[in-house]
């Protein structure tokens, strides 16, 4: 057994894990950062999900150090791809994708990440974890003493002893470890006053989760893969939703449009005069006219069709986690499977058997990604907790206010619909419009836990709020703030508490916030247009 002694611990290296770290590692602190897969970034790398960000990301509405990751990724093509000079940095977007003005590689969001925390890691007030996860804490009351985390593939067993400990992890795996009070799934409508919370409160009803793949596509080869063992399950699976049918088998063209629930056609490629019909477009992150002729187009499949929301992961029995999770890849190679085989063309054909696992891009062999893609995770309870009265355009507009929430302990802001996918519940979408937001310092500190900072999407949001906090530009500047909390209390020796119950405290830490780089308010013109 080996014994660790730091500053600031932060246990998961996410998106949020990644920016706590920059924050933490900038005040003369000893900082450690874990993180289970191979791959720093969570959602921009292991997971598989380019950037989904709001119509302002270009000019405003992101912190200083994700304007920095943003920069560095066009950077990187630039450099790599010989990019011309001429194209304006607002206008290009490497893989030409249209969930954002920044779909790229993973492989490459990873490696601007690292020279991002390289700095820290050479001078030496940042140590990398990487391939850990934790396994148990010691507690002393209400104070976290340490954490201990496991080598996956060693085993050996390292114990490291922390101040201050930033839970990053993807499903806030130390709250039930360290006795940390938290919720998960849905609360009822009685208990937060919501106007979209569900009639009963349901640990069952969490979003599905996803395992993104990398496919691309080679119409002159037939790369038709080996019948998935599950196959016949997933050919046939209709989703069961109690509160609006599904329009018929999940691998089908036909999915639900999430805003009305009403059918929605969609096609693999793009035609001309239905641009956003296209899935294949939707998350493209390898483009030709950027990385050179003679180079194949790459998506990642994140689509409705490979949303898994038959079991949930939280809260269960290993055995179920792990049925899960192997269910969700199954459905992911059955859709492949679907698409080269049986999907209809809109010529009248049968198959796309150019499409194949594209290797390599999410730093694997087989073209998956390392670790499926999780929306929702346990969430602390909290010294404010979010809600849709807060957030959300009708509620808002209901109580005569066109702005979301004046929040006085603000650390930062974020803008994007309460979107909500499927559950194990039978729970079907539930994508409404929300204001551009800000994010309390309340949310991020448990009600009683002295020590544990909330740095993911475990902060202090409900089921439904979660829908629109959890995004990469919104968990970055919650893990910034995280880690910049840790270190300001650390260096003034303050209780985590300290800041939020003394107004002077909270101004000067606003104030040095403000100083990095992190933006507390919208401007007016943008904080009355709803998402």
């Amino acid at each position: 057994m080996r014994e660790s002694v730091c500053d600031i611990l932060i246990v998961g290296g996410g998106v949020g894990g990644v920016a706590a770290a920059l924050a933490a590692s900038r005040y003369g602190l000893k900082v450690i950062l874990t993180e289970e897969y191979a791959w720093v970034g969570g959602q921009l790398t292991s997971q598989g999900v380019p950037p989904d960000e709001h119509r302002w990301i270009e000019t405003c509405g992101c912190t200083g150090t994700y304007r920095q990751f943003r920069n560095a990724v066009r950077r990187y093509y630039r450099q790599k791809y010989l990019v011309p000079q001429g194209v304006k940095d607002e206008e290009f977007n490497p893989g030409g994708g249209f969930v954002s003005g920044l779909c790229h590689e993973p492989r490459i969001a990873h490696a601007v990440l690292m020279e991002m925390l390289s700095p820290a890691l050479i001078d030496g007030s940042l140590e990398l974890r990487i391939g850990v996860i934790a396994a148990s804490a010691d507690v002393d009351g209400d104070t976290i003493k340490s954490v201990h985390v496991i080598n996956i593939t060693t085993g050996v067993v390292e114990v490291i002893s922390a101040s201050i400990i930033i839970d990053c992890t993807e499903t806030g795996e130390l709250l039930p470890m360290t006795g940390t009070e938290y919720v998960s799934g849905a609360e009822s409508r009685k208990q937060t006053q919501e106007l979209h919370a569900s009639d009963e409160a349901d640990e069952n009803d969490v979003q599905g989760i996803t395992w993104c793949f990398a496919a691309g596509y080679d119409p002159s080869k037939d790369h038709t893969i080996t019948r998935p063992s599950d196959y016949d399950f997933w050919r046939r699976y209709t989703p069961q939703c109690f509160d609006h049918p599904w329009p018929g088998a999940l691998l089908n063209w036909t999915a639900v449009s999430p805003i009305t629930l009403e059918p929605r056609e969609f096609e693999l490629f793009a035609r001309p005069e239905q641009p956003y019909n296209s899935l294949w477009n939707y998350r493209k992150i390898v483009s030709p006219d950027i990385v050179g002729a003679g180079v194949d187009e790459v998506t990642l499949v994140n689509w409705p069709q490979n949303d898994y929301f038959i079991r949930n992961i939280i809260d269960q029995t290993a055995d179920v986690v792990e049925t899960a999770l192997e269910d969700s890849r199954q459905l992911s190679l059955s859709l492949l499977y679907w698409m080269q085989t049986e999907a209809p063309t809109p010529e009248g054909g049968i198959g796309y058997p150019g499409l194949y696992l594209a290797p390599g891009v999410l730093g694997t062999e087989d073209g998956f990604a390392m670790a499926p893609y999780i929306r929702e995770s346990r969430r602390i309870c909290a010294l404010r907790t979010v809600t849709e009265a807060h957030v959300g355009t009708e509620m808002r507009s209901i109580e005569g206010f066109d702005t979301a929430a004046e929040l006085s302990d603000t650390v930062g802001i974020g803008s994007y619909r309460i979107d909500l996918h499927p559950t194990p519940s039978g729970r079907n979408y539930v994508d409404i419009s929300s204001l551009p937001f800000q994010i309390p310092l309340g949310a991020l500190i448990p009600i009683r836990m002295r020590n544990l900072i909330a740095g993911n999407k475990n902060i202090g949001v409900t089921h439904i709020t979660n829908g629109c906090y959890r995004l990469h530009p919104v968990e970055w500047n919650i893990g910034e703030s995280a880690g910049h909390l840790a270190g300001y209390c650390l260096v003034n020796k303050f209780d985590i508490r300290a800041i939020d119950e003394n107004t002077d405290r909270l101004h000067d830490f606003q104030e040095r916030l403000a100083a990095c780089g992190i933006e507390l308010a919208w401007p007016a013109e943008i904080a009355r247009t709803p998402r």
